[in-house]
């Protein structure tokens, strides 16, 4: 039982950012319905881009942002990214969900 406590006292303090971790996540739709599965989602700060993941079946979507912070949200949609969409990462996690609407050829996200 030391060893783990040890162990997590240490990750704390020498890895902070294990610690302040938090998570985007939520679903996106188009009309009425979910958007399709494989819909890649990104995410990145002003000097720093994480990993894409992409949508599942339900259009449900879910980043690890390692910090806390202003971040710009795009969704490649059909070939097409999206103009960028500002969302803040906290501590816990935080739910974005949006809609894709298109005007004049260009999709964008509005947030529901």
């Amino acid at each position: 039982m030391k060893t783990i406590t040890m162990l997590l006292l240490f990750m704390g303090v020498f890895f902070p950012s294990f610690t302040f971790a938090g998570e985007i996540y939520g679903c996106i739709k188009k009309g009425k319905k979910f958007i399709e599965k494989g819909v890649r989602v990104e995410i990145a700060s002003e000097d720093k881009t994480y990993p894409p993941t992409e949508t599942d079946e339900y259009g449900t979507y879910s980043l690890c942002v390692p910090e806390k912070g202003r971040f710009i949200l795009k969704v490649d949609y059909k070939g097409q990214l999206t103009p960028d969409f500002v969302v803040y990462s906290y501590e816990n996690s935080v739910q974005y969900n949006f809609s894709i609407e298109e005007k004049d050829g260009q999709y964008f996200l509005r947030r529901k």
